[in-house]
């Protein structure tokens, strides 16, 4: 009786370790599925923005990646293509173009401004980013990664 008792703990414990993993190997799948890169560039991908801070340390919603596969506005308000609602982001805060394989940025008037590797975009001012510019908008800083990369 002791025997198949032991035999049976065996078996759920066994079972209970092949669902730890299983569960361990579906939030690694979802993980690597959430991200939101597309594969559809002509070099393999488009252009995107990655975050840099750590998303629990802002006190908002963030993505991971925006991709740039067009031109997008950035801001605080619903009506942007990619909306953060960080205290420190204005309303409309930004415009990033994309042309063929180049992507500038331009800062809206904003009130704290556009920030490429540590310099204040100007109001009418485009800059042209490279790979690996880090963008500062309010509290978010992000990577920019070219198309390709």
């Amino acid at each position: 009786m002791v025997e198949i008792l032991l035999l049976l703990i065996k078996v759920i414990f066994i079972i209970v370790i092949y669902l730890f993993i299983f569960g361990v190997i579906r939030l690694i799948y979802l993980d690597i599925k959430s991200m939101n890169i597309s594969k559809t560039n002509t070099m393999g991908f488009h252009p995107y923005f990655k975050l840099i801070n750590q998303r629990d340390m802002l006190g908002f919603k963030v993505e991971e990646n925006y991709t740039l596969d067009r031109s997008v506005t950035i801001g605080r308000q619903d009506k942007n293509d990619i909306v953060i609602k960080d205290p420190f982001i204005s309303e409309i805060h930004a415009h990033v173009s994309v042309e063929g394989d180049m992507v500038y940025i331009k800062d809206l008037k904003s009130k704290n401004g556009v920030f490429v590797n540590g310099s204040r975009v100007d109001g009418d001012q485009r800059v042209l980013l490279q790979d690996g510019d880090i963008i500062k908008i309010g509290q978010v800083k992000f990577l920019f990664v070219a198309a390709g990369k």
